[in-house]
């Protein structure tokens, strides 16, 4: 029998901290459906402000589909921590998870990118958002409620 050893996170932890924008991807175990209505939206959203807050870091987006998340994060200063503040978000959302549904969890693990333009930035944020659409679940971005920002108006982008 093959042992199969995780791979450890390709990221240092320094990368993490300070100002930069950092896009992750937390998916739900075995791909399950959760996020397909405005109360399981609404409560997990509110946790990841508070997290958010709670690590001085705001969100440039979030999407949530159906069965993953969409996150792009960026530090308010030097300080700010996108790690801690994500994995506090996992870690609450998950208990939040054990305490309210049968067999709905997180993956062990999350995807992550560093973005290292705003050009960058700009495209990678559209692309997020155009996720709902590549998956036939609406025709125009805008239309899908299950999305936000703490520092954008998402209305008012074209």
């Amino acid at each position: 029998m093959k042992i199969i050893r995780e791979k450890k996170h390709r990221l240092i932890d320094e990368v993490y901290i300070g100002g930069r924008p950092i896009s992750f991807t937390l998916c739900i175990k075995d791909r399950k459906q959760y996020f397909t209505n405005d109360y399981s939206f609404q409560i997990f959203e509110q946790i990841l402000i508070d997290e958010l807050k709670s690590f001085d870091c705001f969100a440039f987006v979030y999407l949530f589909m159906p069965d993953h998340v969409h996150l792009v994060l960026g530090g308010n200063n030097s300080n700010s921590n996108l790690k801690k503040c994500l994995e506090m978000f996992k870690q609450k959302s998950g208990y939040y998870f054990s305490r309210n549904t049968q067999d709905i969890r997180w993956q062990k693990d999350y995807y992550d990118h560093i973005l290292r333009s705003e050009e960058n930035l700009e495209i990678h944020l559209r692309y997020i958002l155009n996720n709902p659409i590549r998956a036939g679940i609406i025709d125009y971005w805008k239309r899908y409620p299950y999305k936000g920002s703490t520092i954008y108006n998402l209305r008012e982008w074209d």
